[in-house]
């Protein structure tokens, strides 16, 4: 690793950090204020939620959750809070590698006492860094706005754990799946175009996904191998799809090294 590149890398996000981290603790703010609301009337609410079509309740998961407890209201915000995460993972990936491609930097980069594999481990590491700032942000203000919204209603800590260590294999699998994606294509102009269609394609699947029955969608959706919904009612992950994502990311980022390294690095002519 390089520690000039990972720092430079790392102080270059810290902006794109600190929007995403008060976007997060925005979102969880204004919902949290208004959870004791949704509590105190529950059977309304469940009233409600039974006139609406079952096929709307499962794309979005609400026939899993009861959103009078505290963690039946945190899993349905979570799945915004994924969303962002997943469009921020995606940023970093897809830019990890051909933001310096587009600027026709690469090559003086690589022309430095640096290898290859030493250039893309500290970039990957400067990206991975970032991410864990925003989601100890999220780890903190989670715990506060709970503590602080759910007056009397109880929860159990562990489950909530589980959500919240979730986020690290959700933003891995977007980043290493962004990163491939851009060493495979021919050019990326803008991330933002790739991040979106990567993150909004992927929370689609996963909303449509128990609609069609024995169509398994769920298994090419990280969305799915992370359901919020699911994790609170089982308190626990479901292994195999956890493998699967796992095993996803894995293959994805070995694949990136192993195209980038072998990659033509376009030069200014």
């Amino acid at each position: 690793m390089s520690a000039n590149i990972f720092n430079f890398e790392f102080r270059s996000r810290l902006r794109s950090v600190l929007i995403w981290s008060l976007a997060l603790t925005g979102i969880m703010f204004f919902y949290f204020s208004i959870f004791q609301t949704f509590a105190a009337q529950a059977a309304l609410m469940n009233e409600l939620l039974a006139r609406f079509p079952p096929a709307l309740l499962e794309a979005f998961g609400m026939n899993k959750i009861d959103m009078s407890t505290v963690l039946g209201f945190y899993a349905f915000v979570f799945t915004f809070i994924q969303l962002c995460l997943a469009i921020q993972a995606g940023n970093y990936g897809f830019g990890l590698i051909s933001i310096e491609e587009n600027e026709m930097t690469a090559d003086f980069l690589l022309s430095k006492p640096v290898s290859r594999t030493q250039l893309l481990t500290s970039k990957l590491l400067a990206a991975l860094s970032s991410l864990a700032v925003t989601e100890l942000v999220v780890w903190v203000v989670s715990f506060a706005v709970i503590t602080i919204f759910r007056d009397s209603y109880e929860y159990q800590s562990g489950t909530l754990v589980l959500l919240l260590v979730s986020m690290l294999f959700l933003q891995l699998f977007f980043m290493s799946v962004g990163l491939v994606i851009s060493l495979l294509v021919k050019r990326v102009r803008s991330v933002t175009p790739y991040s979106l269609g990567l993150s909004f394609g992927a929370y689609v699947l996963a909303a449509v996904s128990g609609v069609f029955g024995e169509v398994k969608l769920e298994y090419i959706t990280p969305f799915k191998h992370l359901d919020p919904a699911a994790i609170v009612q089982n308190a626990a992950y479901n292994t195999p799809l956890l493998i699967l994502n796992i095993a996803i990311t894995v293959v994805a980022l070995a694949s990136s090294y192993w195209i980038y390294l072998r990659r033509d690095i376009p030069v200014v002519s």
